[in-house]
């Protein structure tokens, strides 16, 4: 389980960092929906918590899909709306392509949630919540979610490209990206420890293990015993090996 100080440290800046810089057009609250949905935040801990016991990888599969919509657009739900006639959604975008995950969980928690309180809650809130629940179920801390996001009605996979840092970008890359939302470099560096819980695919560290200099050879050659160097593309391995999940 992810539970070391240094996890703790990174969901405080994570929840402090995504809210500022996610744009709604209202003060949120915590209190938001206690007249309207009083049981919202029970039903996505109950949900989630069926989901983590299924398969326990996807508590840090809606934290990164969280971090993924407020990335681009601000905090609005943008991550998750398909294809349209008339837009290109953030699904397809190279970063989240075979990538991201876990639009089924939230989607039976929207269906949860309407049963109890139809036409109330937005999609923005239910994957708010969803990412703190599944770090508390994986160990982490818990916090107070601020609510009142209104959903977005459209996406840009143009937007996704652009925005979103991609695994195989340098360091300078990353930076500006994040400087271009505002965030610092240490601020970044709080981001990334996200990858303290979580699976990786192959695709996206074999360069790594077999082309650069500064990666400890021990670490390498226990990467390369499932990612091959010419196949194996979506095998997974834990990103962090002391707290795999």
């Amino acid at each position: 389980m992810a539970s070391s100080k240094e996890f703790v440290i990174f969901v405080i800046l994570l929840v402090t960092l995504l809210s500022s810089c996610a744009t709604v057009s209202a003060q949120l609250s915590s209190k938001f929906y206690d007249k309207t949905c009083p049981k919202v935040q029970r039903i996505v801990h109950k949900t989630m918590k069926e989901a983590v016991r299924n398969e326990t990888r996807m508590g840090a599969s809606i934290l990164r899909l969280f971090f993924h919509d407020c990335f681009v657009q601000g905090c609005d739900g943008s991550v998750l709306l398909d294809d349209t006639p008339t837009f290109a959604g953030e699904k397809g975008a190279i970063p989240n392509k075979n990538s991201i995950r876990g639009f089924e969980v939230i989607d039976t928690i929207k269906a949860n949630v309407e049963a109890a309180c139809n036409a109330t809650v937005s999609c923005a809130d239910i994957l708010a919540i969803a990412a703190r629940d599944g770090v508390v179920l994986l160990g982490g801390p818990s916090w107070v979610v601020e609510l009142g996001r209104r959903d977005s009605t459209t996406a840009s996979l143009a937007l996704a490209n652009i925005d979103l840092p991609s695994p195989f970008s340098n360091l300078s890359t990353v930076i500006s990206k994040f400087d271009a939302k505002g965030l610092s470099p240490t601020d970044m560096t709080a981001l990334s420890g996200g990858h303290t819980i979580g699976q990786a695919r192959c695709v996206t560290f074999r360069p790594h293990i077999y082309n650069d200099t500064d990666v400890d050879s021990k670490f390498a050659t226990l990467r390369k015993s499932t990612c091959p160097f010419t196949s194996g593309d979506d095998n997974l391995a834990p990103i962090d090996i002391q707290t795999p999940t």
